[in-house]
């Protein structure tokens, strides 16, 4: 196979490789990205994974060939939107979690989640005109106040998610969506971010969705709880391609200096920790800390191996926040931990998922909803964050065999509280700060376990250490420290604690 040759003189050789092997893969179907031309979807599909380790400028590498796609006339494909127009050429980006969705927005690339393209939401007739001028399907303006027109245009430009527009325009998805359905018709082109968390039921369900496929993972990840490898790993060679060099951007990083020192096999805990001490000394992005630091919290998790460790945090953050036992305090941080609901009620299942409330999704609790049973919650990460949905809080304690439900409906969501999380969970997800705690990843350093032939303590601190935005905490002692102020939910976008006053003031999807 001729590789097309990268026009891009600042990247790094393995980049420039890379691009042009994406490139072949998706010329294979009609779009030459060196002449910048658009062709007839025409041709085998094809898969290809870009892997490299944090640093090695994937995100970069995706970024541009969005760009370069979008330059050749390729459109990004809306969550929303239906079977190809012929002739059109669309691209999409997709993530497994709604907070590794975030992470791309935040760097100008359009991501959504892997549940949001799998369904499609139903508008209302009353607003399909708006949806129809909106995707650039009609051209002549709806009947409806310029000013809302002008806001919704601009979210859907900024964002490509009609969704989003029209929710950020001041409409409730409760107004205009009159339910989901899962996509049957293919796309074209899809890019995903974060390949090492798929199992092999969600390739299987991305290769029926885009000809095209090209997976963006990290190997050094931990591989799935259940799934045991990762996806990519069953590639042939010839459809892997890998990134090494470190870029400086990342190089000037104290936090992936000591990632990446996690690679010598000689290495041992004790002495990656006097590593973790000196870098402390160099720079403020490593902190060596005494204690938990509770004020973080509520935004960014402690991350943990032992699950007995969790619950005593997430015990001693409560305690610290003055948390009655028998309620939740709006502002307490909850992970989405599944749906209960009986098989009659799929559509609603479909509603939750497409929303954002997928396994794994970080929420904030806002407060309880309008109808008995119902959690008002914010949604880490989601294009449209506020949901209001039955819900099954479940609290464990270290202590005891029965878990405390402060929260509890017959069916909804189920959601478990979220002060501190397992590194398995916390994949996917970045925060500005991240304190990892020391104690647990010297346990796995003592237990002597390893995964696929690394000793499990180095995966581990890995992951954790990758979490990090910008900041590194390194919690050497099982102690917690007291909160300044009280737990608020301000600092969440367009919410306040009262649902009237919120931008997102409907109680949004329900259950029941």
């Amino acid at each position: 196979m001729t590789l097309p040759a990268c026009p891009h003189v600042d990247f790094s050789d393995d980049q420039a490789a890379a691009w042009s092997r994406v490139a072949a893969a998706i010329g294979a179907r009609g779009v030459d990205l060196a002449a910048g031309v658009a062709g007839r979807a025409e041709g085998a599909g094809a898969k290809v994974a870009v892997l490299g380790k944090a640093g090695s400028g994937k995100t970069h590498l995706l970024a541009r060939l969005v760009k370069d796609l979008e330059a050749s006339g390729v459109k990004i494909a809306a969550p929303e939107e239906g079977k190809t127009r012929p002739g059109r050429r669309t691209l999409a980006v997709v993530t497994p979690t709604n907070k590794a969705a975030s992470v791309l927005r935040q760097r100008g690339v359009p991501a959504t989640t892997l549940h949001r393209m799998l369904y499609r939401p139903n508008f209302h007739p009353d607003y399909q005109h708006l949806v129809e001028w909106l995707t650039g399907e009609r051209s002549d303006e709806p009947a409806m106040e310029p000013a809302l027109l002008l806001r919704a245009k601009a979210a859907y430009a900024a964002h490509k998610s009609v969704v989003v527009a029209l929710a950020m325009a001041g409409m409730r998805g409760s107004d205009f969506i009159a339910g989901w359905t899962a996509r049957k018709d293919p796309l074209d082109i899809g890019f995903v971010d974060e390949a090492s968390m798929l199992g092999e039921h969600h390739l299987e369900d991305l290769a029926t969705l885009f000809p095209t496929l090209v997976l963006f993972g990290d190997p050094a990840q931990l591989a799935p709880v259940k799934g045991g490898a990762m996806v990519f790993d069953a590639l042939p060679d010839g459809e892997r391609v890998s990134l090494s060099r470190v870029h400086r951007q990342a190089a000037d990083s104290p936090i992936l200096d000591l990632a990446h020192a996690l690679g010598d096999p000689d290495l041992g805990f004790g002495e990656f920790e006097r590593l973790v001490e000196q870098a402390a000394e160099r720079d403020e992005r490593v902190v060596v800390a005494g204690r938990v630091d509770a004020a973080l919290m509520p935004r960014s998790p402690v991350l943990v191996w032992r699950n007995q460790t969790r619950m005593r945090l997430i015990r001693a953050f409560r305690t610290a926040f003055d948390a009655p036992p028998n309620r939740l305090l709006p502002g307490e941080p909850l992970v989405c931990d599944g749906l209960e609901l009986p098989a009659k009620m799929q559509s609603r299942r479909v509603e939750l998922e497409a929303r954002g409330l997928i396994r794994g999704a970080q929420t904030v609790y806002l407060g309880p909803g309008r109808r008995a049973g119902f959690a008002r919650v914010f949604v880490v990460g989601s294009e449209d964050p506020v949901v209001s949905c039955r819900a099954i809080v479940r609290i464990e304690s270290p202590d005891e065999e029965e878990a405390f439900l402060p929260f509890v409906a017959n069916m909804g969501a189920t959601f478990v509280h979220g002060a501190a999380l397992t590194i398995h969970k916390a994949q996917g997800s970045q925060w500005e700060d991240v304190q990892v705690f020391a104690p647990d990843l010297w346990a796995a350093a003592r237990s002597g376990l390893a995964e696929a032939g690394v000793p499990l303590w180095k995966r581990l601190a890995y992951v954790a250490l990758t979490r990090a935005q910008h900041r590194l905490l390194w919690v050497r002692q099982p102690r917690l420290s007291r909160p300044a102020a009280p737990l608020t939910v301000d600092d969440l976008a367009g919410v306040t604690a009262s649902p009237e006053q919120s931008l997102f003031a409907g109680e949004g999807i329900v259950t029941g």
